[in-house]
This record gives C-alpha cells, sequence and structure tokens, in this order.
C-alpha cells in the first residue's frame, strides 16, 4: 500500500462495509487476457463474498476456466474541493478490495440459503415469495474464498 496511514484497520469496519454495501465489482480475467470488471449485487456471509447470476455469460466463462478475481466495494463519503493546487481536491472514502478464487455453488440447500439471504439483504420488507426449482437451476450463485484482503480510508 502506498499510503500506509491510509490502511483501515478496523475489523469491525471492514465487515460492516462488506456486509451493509449495496453494490460490489468482481473482476475476471477474461479468455484474451484483459480484465474485466463489473457490478453485482451480493453477500458477505460466513467469511466469502456470494453473488448470484445467469448460468451463462463472460464471468461465468472466466470462472469456469479458473480466472483469479477480484471484488471491491466502496463508500464515497465527501468530495473536498480545493482552493490552491488541483491536486489537492479529491475524496473522503473508504474502500476494501478483495482477491481470491471464485468458484460455482453446486449444494442445492447452500444454493437457496444463499439465494434467500441475498433477497433478505436487498429486500428486507419481505413479500418476495420462495425460489421456485426451475429458478433455481437458471441461476448461478458465485462464491468467492477470500485469499487477501485489503481495506484504506482517507478520511482527512
Amino acid at each position: 500500500m502506498r499510503h500506509p496511514e491510509r490502511k483501515l484497520k478496523e475489523r469491525e469496519t471492514i465487515t460492516g462495509m462488506l456486509e451493509k454495501s449495496s453494490v460490489g465489482r468482481i473482476a475476471t480475467v477474461n479468455r484474451k487476457g484483459f480484465p474485466v470488471i463489473k457490478p453485482v449485487n451480493y453477500l458477505y456471509w460466513d467469511g466469502k463474498i456470494y453473488i448470484h447470476s445467469s448460468m451463462k455469460g463472460e464471468k461465468i466463462r472466466d470462472i469456469r476456466r479458473e480466472s483469479p478475481v477480484c471484488f471491491e466495494v466502496d463508500q464515497p463519503i465527501a468530495y473536498v474541493a480545493s482552493e490552491e493546487s488541483a491536486c489537492r481536491a479529491g475524496y473522503y472514502y473508504r474502500s476494501i478490495v478483495i482477491k481470491g478464487e471464485a468458484s460455482l455453488v453446486k449444494e442445492r440447500k447452500k444454493k437457496l440459503e444463499i439465494l434467500e439471504r441475498l433477497m433478505e439483504k436487498y429486500q428486507p420488507e419481505g413479500g418476495y415469495g420462495r425460489m421456485v426449482d426451475e429458478t433455481l437451476r437458471r441461476t448461478a450463485v458465485i462464491e468467492i474464498s477470500i485469499q487477501e484482503i485489503t481495506a484504506k480510508e482517507k478520511m482527512g
């Protein structure tokens, strides 16, 4: 980390951000060797990141090829204007970058539990009904096992 003074060390803050942030970004490496990043809804649970997806598409192909993955969440807090040099303008923020391995959840019971937890996160008021077998067959659940986590903040 280029600015060690910005390292976010409080585990509770990191866990809270991962649990509460609405949008994360998953990055894979495609067949041509290009990094590809996509915004996703996700769940942080039991020390892992879970993402639901179609069973088709670039990120699923990349994961099936065992592409390394990165996952990122950030919390922009405030823009700080500068009356001096333009280089002094910037943001107060927090961010988390996770490097890990992704795999597809195959076990029906675990897949169902993760999808239900995702619904509870994004629609806590309920009213969304039960997950049907056809939806389970059409939906991929990606599990990211965390190998490395870096968190930083600039708060003043």
